[in-house]
């Protein structure tokens, strides 16, 4: 396991994109899918930066952890925010999938975890009282 930890703000994330390349080209991605992973988890780490602890409550961290696996890599990004939970703004209900949902009927905002979804070949969100992680999953392609 490879870890990072970089400072809660957006200057910071492409260190995490640069070592994810490293990493995903040692692994055999393709050029296709390390651009793919990069988008997602700078998506990830844009999130951890907007929605963790709030600057006034002190200094905040981003924990990035990278799995390589011989299937792939999972690659965990953990901020110690306050829990996520995934709303729809207007309704406060839960937003149900985007599948077959025109692109001008899209909300604005709030497409992060739609996008890692659709780039990625797994995403969970784990979030509580001590912050939130998102586990995001990628196989080699044969």
């Amino acid at each position: 396991m490879i870890r990072l930890q970089i400072p809660s703000h957006a200057d910071y994330i492409d260190i995490v994109r640069v070592c994810l390349y490293g990493i995903a080209s040692k692994l055999s991605f393709s050029y296709e899918d390390i651009e793919d992973m990069k988008v997602a988890v700078s998506e990830a780490c844009t999130n951890a930066v907007l929605h963790g602890r709030p600057a006034e409550e002190g200094f905040s961290l981003i924990d990035i952890s990278f799995q390589p696996t011989e299937a792939g890599i999972t690659i965990i990004v953990k901020n110690d925010g306050p829990p996520f939970e995934h709303h729809d703004s207007e309704t406060d209900e839960i937003s149900p999938p985007l599948q077959g949902i025109e692109i001008s009927e899209l909300p604005v905002g709030g497409l992060g975890l739609y996008l890692m979804e659709a780039l990625m070949d797994e995403v969970t969100v784990q979030s509580n009282e001590n912050g939130t992680e998102v586990i995001l999953t990628k196989y080699v392609s044969q």
